[in-house]
C-alpha cells in the first residue's frame, strides 16, 4: 500500500500566518525566497493567513556573487538577507523580516525551517536547535518541519522532515506516514570530512565550486514539496536526490 504523509493540521488552518525561518541567502536560498513569496500570495489568494518569513545570513553581496545568485552589481556591499527581504517586500507588497546574523540557538525558532547552508556544521547546529525547541508553548515558534537544502557542483539534495510525529488521520485509503525522517535522521553528518571551500574571488571561479543553475533547480523542486503540503494536504514523496550532468532525478518516497 502506498504511503503518505499528511499534513499537520494547523498547517492548514492557522490562526496567523506560518512562521517561516529562511536559513541562508546565498545561491540556493536567495532563489527560495522568491518561491515562498509566490506560495504566500497563491495561499493568500485561496483564503489561506499566508507566510510571515524570517531570512537569515550574515554575509554581504561581493562580485562573485553576481550571476549566480539574484543580485544585482548595485547590491554589492549589501547585507544579503536585508537586501534580498527588503526587495521582496517591495515586489510583492510583504513585511518580511530580515537578520543580518547567523541563525543561532538564541535564534526563535518557526513553524518551518528552511536551511540554504553550505556547511554540515550549521545543519547539525539546526537540527539540535529544533529538537530542544519542539515541546514550546508558543504555537507560532512551534517546530513542525524541515527543508534542508544541499548540493556539490552538479549534485544535490532537498530533505523534507518533521521535528516529532504529526498526527494522522486514522481513516485513509494510504498507509499513513507521522514522522519524516530530517537530513540529520538520514545521514550521520558527523562522520562527513568537509573542506572549507572559502569565498570565491569571481564568478568563474564560484562556477568551478557550484553549477550555475544547480541552485535554482533544487529551490524549485524543494519549494514545490512545500507547496503540495499546502495544497493537496499531503505528500507522497519527501524529498529528491538531483544530478543536474545526467539530468537525472530520484525521488525520496515517505516511508522508503
Amino acid at each position: 500500500m502506498k504511503k503518505v504523509h499528511y499534513t499537520n493540521s494547523y498547517l492548514l488552518s492557522p490562526q496567523h500566518r506560518i512562521s517561516v525561518n529562511l536559513i541562508g541567502a546565498g545561491g540556493t536560498g536567495s532563489q527560495v525566497l522568491e518561491t515562498l513569496a509566490r506560495i504566500d500570495s497563491a495561499l493568500f489568494k485561496l483564503g489561506h493567513p499566508g507566510l510571515f518569513v524570517t531570512t537569515f545570513d550574515a554575509d554581504e553581496v561581493s562580485e562573485s556573487n553576481i550571476g549566480r545568485q539574484l543580485f544585482s552589481p548595485a547590491d554589492i556591499g549589501l547585507n544579503k538577507s536585508v537586501c534580498l527581504t527588503t526587495r521582496t517586500n517591495r515586489f510583492f507588497g510583504l513585511d518580511w523580516e530580515a537578520v543580518p546574523e547567523m541563525y543561532s540557538d538564541k535564534s526563535k525558532t518557526a513553524n518551518i525551517t528552511i536551511t540554504c547552508v553550505d556547511n554540515v556544521k550549521s545543519r547539525i547546529a539546526v537540527h539540535k536547535h529544533l529538537k530542544v525547541a519542539k515541546g514550546i508553548a508558543d504555537i507560532y515558534e512551534t517546530p513542525l518541519y524541515w527543508l534542508d537544502f544541499g548540493n556539490t557542483q552538479n549534485t544535490g539534495q532537498v530533505i523534507l522532515g518533521t521535528i516529532g510525529k504529526v498526527k494522522q488521520p486514522t481513516k485513509t485509503e494510504f498507509s499513513t506516514q507521522a514522522s519524516l525522517p530530517t537530513i540529520c535522521d538520514l545521514f550521520d553528518l558527523t562522520q562527513v570530512n568537509e573542506e572549507d571551500s572559502g569565498p570565491s574571488c569571481s564568478l568563474a571561479d564560484a562556477l568551478k565550486k557550484q553549477d550555475l543553475l544547480i541552485n535554482s533547480t533544487l529551490a524549485q523542486l524543494g519549494s514545490s514539496l512545500l507547496w503540495k503540503l499546502f495544497r493537496e494536504g499531503r505528500i507522497e514523496h519527501h524529498g529528491v536526490f538531483l544530478n543536474l550532468a545526467t539530468l537525472k532525478s530520484n525521488p525520496l518516497a515517505v516511508g522508503g
